[in-house]
């Protein structure tokens, strides 16, 4: 049972502002015990505390809260993607490739596609391309045109072929408007049969 993680917001907040190095609340919300002074050190608002319980109670660690904290900070806006961030974890991603996401300012804008990719079962390396292209802003198809080239047969390498050369989501979608009609009218020709003559 985790409803001991969740405390009210104002009270983690006091505790924080306190300056309080370790505090029974901070024990009992199962965060921040030793990192309270990095957390004062932030200036963080009411707002990113929520942001923070959230992401500790999706099983996030403490530095990997800081560092989401910080790199957002870093691009001058306060941290509010935790949900974004908590996909991404639960999806199976490291807190390295998280982190590298926010480090481009895109946690929010790649986050759903990133956790689709997963579900598509990509290998490791191909979703990692895919982000890659995405976080340099490189013409790259999206998961839905993806998985369509995926379900009319083509391989993962044939589609990771497609994405290096620049494929764009509209021939994609040409492509495997092709390969379906294609599909669906294989075997269905007239053949004529050939008896004998009496």
């Amino acid at each position: 049972m985790r409803t001991t993680r969740y405390v009210p917001l104002f009270l983690l907040s006091a505790a924080i502002l306190a300056g309080c190095k370790s505090h029974p609340l901070a024990d009992k919300a199962g965060m921040w015990s030793s990192s309270m002074e990095d957390l004062k050190k932030l200036n963080v608002s009411d707002v990113e505390i929520g942001q923070l319980v959230a992401l500790k109670n999706a099983g996030v660690s403490d530095d990997m809260c800081l560092s989401l904290v910080q790199v957002a900070h870093g691009h001058q806006h306060p941290f509010a993607s935790a949900a974004s961030a908590a996909s991404l974890n639960r999806a199976g991603f490291s807190d390295e490739q998280i982190l590298d996401i926010a480090r481009n300012d895109q946690l929010d804008t790649l986050s759903g596609d990133a956790v689709m990719l997963r579900l598509i079962r990509l290998s490791d390396p191909t979703v990692q391309l895919i982000l890659e292209r995405r976080m340099k802003k490189l013409t790259t198809l999206s998961s839905a045109q993806i998985g369509r080239l995926k379900n009319t047969g083509l391989s993962e390498k044939e589609i990771v072929s497609r994405i290096q050369s620049g494929m764009t989501d509209a021939q994609a979608d040409a492509e495997a408007a092709a390969r379906e009609h294609a599909r669906a009218h294989s075997g269905t020709g007239f053949v004529r049969v050939h008896g004998r003559r009496r």
